[in-house]
């Protein structure tokens, strides 16, 4: 007979979902899927927009990284004026973006992920969320509160918002940094980089205390690994060329240009997904499954290319055995690994003096048809393709997004995790909480938040081998 288990409080992930678990005659795990039962339909509804309006309406996918669409719009609006950004225009971007990674990153470990690791998998869910980890440790919940807020407030610094700015251009970006935000950035970087030591350094030892089985257990396995690299294989988060290295970091493709994409990604679609399946296409479907988003970057890139994170990435490798991490769960070390570097980066803008340079955009008329941008956003590489008439109007848009990459590994990841915990039918809340932990090791965003309007509920059916469902567990 089947029963349903209503669990509160609202889970932690950002947009609705489904999952589908398969048992045998045994009441064990099949398999399980992870559905996206949204759709958003953005790339046919801009359709007909002028070129120069996509930054301002594809910021709109997500309010959680509104920069993210905003700049690799704005890339593509650089390859279809044909035109060169001015070193101030780049550098402005990429302070953007760095800022952007902090604040997204900060948000999915401090307060999405933090209860988990430091309340508890079993504990009482109506206190396992960020208002649990106030009571239980108000000096890191507010740290965590200010970090975020730093990175918050340099986008707000240079775009005049703290979302969906519409500050970056094609050709550029509108107006520099003033000299009073250079000052304030510059006042807030001491407290920023010891929240994210100190963050760094209570992750790695409950790494060696309490959560060494989530590292064999919560996605655990070998894939290839995407994301851009610098010329000289530098972590990057917004030129360079793509990478992709299989699970013993052996380069399996690089010198990839975005606008080739079509040669070597496909997306594969499936009746139960809105969400899509994109793959390394020499390897087909699903065998060219990879990665994307922090743990990719941090497992594609030689270096870091500043001193501290580059200390802290032989550690982190020295923990994963080798020049790659394999597990999921390490998404969330690479995460604070990531915003380490953004901090060192800022660190390092801070006495540029083009920040402050009104020399920030080129401007020019239609000079092609076509153009592809990319972007590393928090969760991975980010894709924009437009076509457009010599007005500019746009004819066609193609967008695969960070999260719709990292479907394939999600749905293993779930799979893993339901296989090793369900058995003779058994689920106990715990589980429930362990699958949407294995979600959100990929910090993923499902919905635009101007959208999911209401609740946002995980739900998860259990299906016997004659189809018919003997368990739903709703989290409201």
């Amino acid at each position: 007979m089947s029963k349903t288990v209503v669990i509160d409080p609202v889970t932690r992930i950002e947009g609705h979902a489904k999952i589908s678990i398969f048992l045998n005659d045994a009441g064990d795990v099949d398999d399980a899927r992870f559905h996206v039962v949204e759709f958003r339909g953005f790339e046919k509804f801009c359709e007909g927009r002028p070129m120069f309006e996509m930054a301002g309406i594809t910021a709109r996918i997500c309010g959680i990284c509104p920069v993210s669409h905003l700049l690799a719009a704005a890339k593509t609006g650089d390859k279809i004026l044909a035109v060169q950004v001015p070193p101030a225009g780049e550098k402005l971007r990429r302070l953007m973006n760095l800022a952007q990674i902090i604040q997204s990153h900060t948000l999915s470990f401090f307060h999405l992920s933090s209860p988990d690791f430091l309340l508890g998998w079993d504990s009482d869910p109506a206190k396992r969320n960020v208002f649990g980890l106030m009571d239980a440790n108000p000096d890191l919940a507010r740290a965590g509160i200010r970090l975020r807020q730093f990175g918050q407030t340099v986008i707000e610094l240079l775009g005049a918002k703290k979302i969906h700015a519409a500050w970056a251009v094609p050709g550029g970006v509108r107006s520099p940094l003033s000299e009073e935000g250079l000052q304030w950035i510059r006042d807030r970087l001491p407290e920023s980089r010891q929240t994210i030591e100190t963050a760094l350094g209570l992750f790695k030892q409950l790494l060696d205390d309490t959560l060494k089985d989530e590292v064999d257990i919560f996605g655990k396995f070998d894939s290839l690994f995407m994301s851009l690299v610098a010329p000289d294989g530098t972590w990057e988060h917004y030129g360079g060329h793509l990478r992709f290295v299989d699970s013993q970091g052996n380069i399996v493709a690089d010198g990839l240009r975005e606008e080739n994409y079509q040669d070597f990604l496909d997306e594969a679609v499936e009746p139960w997904s809105y969400l899509k399946f994109p793959y390394y296409k020499p390897l087909g479907y699903p065998d060219g499954m990879y990665r994307v988003g922090p743990l990719a970057r941090v497992n594609v890139c030689d270096r870091m290319g500043t001193p501290d994170a580059d200390r802290e990435l032989q550690e982190f490798r020295q923990r994963a055995g080798g020049r790659c991490a394999t597990s999921s769960f390490m998404y969330h070390y690479a995460r604070l690994l990531e915003v380490l570097a953004c901090i060192e980066r800022i660190e390092q803008y801070v006495d540029d003096p083009d920040l402050l340079s009104s020399r920030c955009r080129a401007k020019a008329e239609i000079n092609n048809l076509e153009g592809v941008g990319v972007s590393e956003a928090p969760r991975g590489t980010l894709f924009h393709h437009y076509n457009v008439d010599e007005n500019g109007l746009i004819e066609k848009v193609n967008l695969i997004i960070a999260t719709g990459q990292n479907n394939l590994a999600m749905n293993k990841t779930v799979t893993q995790i339901a296989q090793h915990y369900i058995h003779n039918n058994d689920v106990a809340e715990g589980f429930l909480n362990r699958v949407e932990a294995g979600i959100r090791n990929f910090d993923p965003c499902l919905s635009c938040s101007t959208h999911a309007i209401g609740q946002m509920p995980l739900h998860i059916d259990l299906i016997a081998p004659n189809k018919t469902i003997i368990n739903t567990i709703y989290r409201h």
